[in-house]
């Protein structure tokens, strides 16, 4: 048997559903209750909702709408009745003669009138009601009436939420279709963009074929001008793995992510380890940093990238000094890569995170690093920005949820 607090629940769920209590009463609502008190030939009508706690007089006719402690609602006490009731005199009636609503404490009925809101799912949300102050009868003709207009009360209630669901659900075809369209210019450039990006170590390779073919139609076969043609093919050949490999990992980002403790110092340490060689001549200085929760892959591939920038982008003959620190900033983490090289001009500090997108063009790089970075940060539901660091270069922030 399913109890009492539970059909409570579902009622409470189905109401909140249709919003009808938090906004002013509905003008389609009031013209129906105005037939209802009209067919039955009643000065009064309402349309109740029967919550957990209260009666909520939805729409009204001849009175004034008002809320009352579900224990005084008289339909409360025939709710789940499946067939109209009809009570000719409340007063006589000993379900109802000792009601506030009857006794005069709240009103004076005597003609009483009921019919049951039943939702399509099966659930009673409140009823249909209608009265006098003078004992009468009901016709079975008007019974009949009141049925049908309970059950009109019903459709449009579920008419007005399925009309606003479907705006809803149009709004966000309507937002998906224009970030459909950002991306598709995104994703146009970013083609033009890798396209030119592989053109020269292509074009390149192409050269070099045609070298190499021009030196094998040759009588003598130079074996150090095959040396240098081949290492230029290969060169190139290498130029566009490169940037083949980080156009996948940029591409990767966001799919399957694992979320796990991730201790940040450790990831540092290994990062610093595989980066040895661009960091023998750099002075890096690793503060406490904290334990985030994450992807420790990709978060390995943000400090990695971040930091061997760092170390790259200095003027010629400087050395790197590298900071990177932690600290708790109030409910998100943010971690810091601080370097005193080259800097990235104001203009550029949002630029950079676009694909292909470079500040220092003397200085080697496919500028999807960054691009890759922000997709994870992304994808963390964090934040990256620049700024400058006091005195001289870059300091890249990331912000995690704590």
């Amino acid at each position: 048997m399913v109890s009492t607090t539970h059909i409570d629940a579902e009622r409470v769920v189905e109401i909140d559903r249709y919003r009808v209590l938090v906004e002013p009463p509905r003008a389609d609502l009031l013209a129906l209750v105005d037939v209802a008190a009209q067919v039955a030939d009643v000065p009064l009508a309402t349309i109740n909702l029967i919550t957990d706690t209260e009666q909520h007089q939805i729409a009204t006719t001849g009175f004034d709408a008002s809320i009352c402690a579900r224990e005084d609602s008289m339909c409360n006490l025939v709710l789940q009745e499946k067939a109209p009731v009809i009570v000719p005199d409340a007063s006589q009636d000993p379900r109802f003669k000792d009601n506030p609503f009857v006794t005069g404490e709240i009103g004076d009925v005597r003609f009483y009138a009921t019919h049951q809101l039943r939702t399509p799912s099966g659930v009673v949300i409140g009823t249909l009601c209608v009265f006098d102050t003078e004992p009468r009868e009901l016709g079975d003709d008007q019974e009949e009436a009141l049925v049908k207009l309970a059950d009109r009360v019903v459709d449009l209630l579920e008419l007005e939420l399925r009309t606003r669901e479907l705006t809803r659900a149009i709004a966000e075809l309507e937002e998906k279709r224009r970030e459909l369209e950002r991306s598709n210019e995104v994703l146009t450039a970013f083609a033009g963009q890798v396209a030119h990006d592989l053109r020269n170590p292509l074009s390149a390779v192409r050269m070099s074929l045609e070298l190499l073919e021009d030196q094998m139609a040759s009588p003598e076969l130079d074996a150090d001008t095959l040396a240098y043609v081949a290492a230029r093919a290969n060169s190139g050949a290498e130029r566009m793995q490169s940037l083949i490999d980080d156009l996948l990992a940029y591409a990767r980002v966001g799919g399957q992510m694992k979320r796990e403790p991730v201790d940040l110092g450790a990831l540092v340490a290994d990062v610093r380890a595989d980066l040895a060689v661009q960091l023998s001549e750099a002075d890096l200085v690793v503060e406490d940093l904290p334990t985030v929760e994450g992807d420790s892959v990709q978060l390995r591939a943000v400090l990695q990238n971040l930091i061997a920038n760092s170390a790259k982008f200095v003027p010629h003959g400087q050395r790197p000094r590298i900071e990177v620190r932690g600290r708790a900033a109030g409910d998100v983490w943010r971690i810091e890569v601080v370097d005193h090289g080259l800097g990235v001009p104001a203009e550029d500090r949002e630029r950079v995170f676009a694909p292909l997108a470079r500040a220092h063009e003397d200085v080697d790089g496919h500028g999807i690093g960054l691009a890759t970075v922000r997709r994870i940060i992304d994808a963390h539901r964090g934040r990256i920005g620049i700024e400058e660091t006091p005195g001289g270069g870059a300091t890249v922030w990331v912000e995690l949820p704590r």
